[in-house]
């Protein structure tokens, strides 16, 4: 199987679809191995795994250019891995080791990339929202042509600070794309439990802000709707909002016991997996062969193996060290 072009190149589609394959199931096999790391001990804190909603930040990072601004969650290591920031730097990290992107200080829940303009995760529910406000409002300050994006799950939107900043964000024009990841429980509690109005797309209307619904378990689906959404940004018609309708597979972090779903919807969901399903709609496009999916496992299996020895083999920053960067470094 072969889709080329008539001058013997690689057809465009059938590349991309192999580089958002290939995206997806770094970041599935990554949090494989986090897990089964973490297990062993070579992993502490916290770990909440970004298993089942691949196809949001995968999808949605295709859309946003290298000069946008990436504000994450606490499950931020696929958006982490999405934007470009290397394997091996996110698993140092996880491990505490100072060859981490955020020099083993942040671990799990607060990856930080500056160079690659990926401004962080955050533990705090709700808490990057008001970081992407802010440097939206810098970008509209300074005329700049830039989208920040903003991903943030369903719990957020109970919070204040989501109100807040749909409104200041709305009241000011700032060029910001909040991206609601819904994967039905925040935390342990059912969307129905915590939320009202379970339609998390008109609570945007309050603020005059148009919002759109997505399945979030289509990658390509993901893709369409955000590069929409933030060309409409990026060309001054002010804030949107996109809600992702996903689902994690695993617990909300490893210590949950997951007791507050039952094993039957997340079963059902699984019929949904948003890589099973990619890879049979691009076989069934004759888009994705046998051959193409293993050279691109085998790739992927490699690329997590040098980031495990990259992370095994960094360095405990030094005890002296410990108290550089509590305050700005700037005046040294």
């Amino acid at each position: 199987m072969s889709e080329s072009t008539p001058s013997g190149g690689v057809h465009p589609e059938r590349e991309h679809a192999l580089l958002l394959l290939r995206g997806m199931l770094l970041i599935r096999r990554f949090e494989e191995k986090a897990a089964e790391l973490y297990q062993a001990g070579k992993i502490r804190g916290f770990l909440h795994l970004y298993i089942g909603q691949e196809a949001v930040a995968v999808g949605a990072m295709q859309a946003l250019t290298p000069d946008d601004a990436i504000v994450a969650t606490y499950r931020d290591h696929g958006h982490a891995l999405a934007r470009g920031v290397p394997a091996g730097a996110v698993m140092a990290e996880m491990y505490g080791k100072a060859n981490g992107c955020s020099r083993g200080r942040g671990g799990s829940m607060h990856l930080f990339d500056a160079s690659r303009r990926f401004f962080g995760g955050y533990a705090i529910v709700g808490g990057g929202l008001p970081i992407a406000v802010g440097l939206a409002l810098a970008d509209k300050m300074r005329s700049d042509a830039r989208v920040t994006a903003c991903f943030f799950g369903e719990g957020a939107v109970a919070e204040g600070e989501f109100h807040e900043c749909m409104n200041l964000a709305r009241l000011w024009d700032l060029p910001v794309l909040f991206l609601c990841e819904n994967n039905r429980y925040a935390m342990g509690t059912a969307i129905e439990r915590s939320e009202s109005v379970t339609d998390l797309r008109t609570k945007a209307a309050a603020y005059a802000i148009r919002a759109e619904t997505i399945d979030g378990m289509d990658v390509t689906a993901v893709e369409a709707a955000t590069r929409g959404a933030a060309e409409a940004v990026r060309s001054g018609g002010g804030p949107r909002l996109l809600e992702f309708e996903t689902y994690r597979f695993r617990g909300h972090s490893m210590a949950d016991p997951e007791l507050y779903r039952p094993k039957e919807e997340v079963a059902r969901w699984k019929e949904h997996d948003p890589i099973a399903g990619f890879i049979k709609r691009q076989r069934d496009a004759d888009r994705l062969s046998d051959a193409d999916l293993k050279v691109i496992q085998q790739a992927v299996d490699l690329e997590i193996a040098e980031a495990v020895a990259f992370a095994e083999a960094g360095a405990w920053e030094p005890l002296e060290d410990l108290t550089n960067f509590v305050t700005s470094e700037s005046s040294r």
